[in-house]
């Protein structure tokens, strides 16, 4: 949160269908005038309705965060990877109405999606972060427990000019040494299945 702004108190709660034009309206923005999404158009209100049942779909968090009945930001997971062995981990999402930015909103939702997520199971959360240059996002995701894992150089290319994207994880609920049944994993010296 930038100092002396003023937080707002928000209440975050699942995603409904009636969010959609809101989030399409916040996403827009991000789209339209950021490289923070590598998107080039900003998909219609049913694209966005549509990426929400396939999240939710799959049993995976979709949160908004509202003030007074308004939508002022969003956040979601999502399969990191579909090989199966990506199970345990996960993608996030997030953005935050560009006139509330830096007021504790994406703090707010990013605490409750971490919170669902560790609930659900699941183990590892990483963020692909659109731009080196955004560094609300990466200073939200460290805010909450991410490190930086490393950056890929100019893999994007928005605006006419090359886009950087950069890599950050935090573990969620427990030891990454365990399996989630508490069986110890193979000592990666020695992996199974291999002469």
């Amino acid at each position: 949160m930038t100092p002396g702004a003023v937080p707002l108190p928000v209440r975050v709660r699942d995603a409904a269908a009636g969010d959609m034009a809101a989030i399409q309206a916040i996403y827009a923005f991000y789209v339209t005038r950021t490289a923070a999404s590598f998107e080039e158009a900003a998909p219609s209100v049913e694209e966005m309705a549509g990426r929400w049942r396939d999240v939710v779909g799959r049993s995976m968090p979709f949160l908004v965060a509202e003030d007074d009945g308004e939508v002022l930001g969003y956040t979601y997971a999502a399969p990191f990877r579909q090989r199966s062995a990506y199970r345990y981990t996960v993608e996030d999402s997030i953005y935050v109405a560009p006139f509330v930015a830096r007021r504790g909103i994406g703090r707010a939702l990013m605490s409750a999606l971490i919170e669902r997520c560790t609930a659900l199971g699941y183990r590892q959360m990483i963020a692909v972060i659109g731009d080196s240059a955004n560094q609300g996002s990466i200073a939200l995701h460290r805010s909450v427990g991410f490190g930086q894992e490393g950056v890929l150089r100019g893999v994007g290319l928005k605006f006419g000019r090359w886009v950087d994207v950069v890599i950050m994880h935090r573990t969620l609920g427990g030891d990454d040494r365990l399996l989630p049944d508490g069986a110890k994993a193979p000592p990666l010296d020695q992996p199974q299945g291999y002469p």
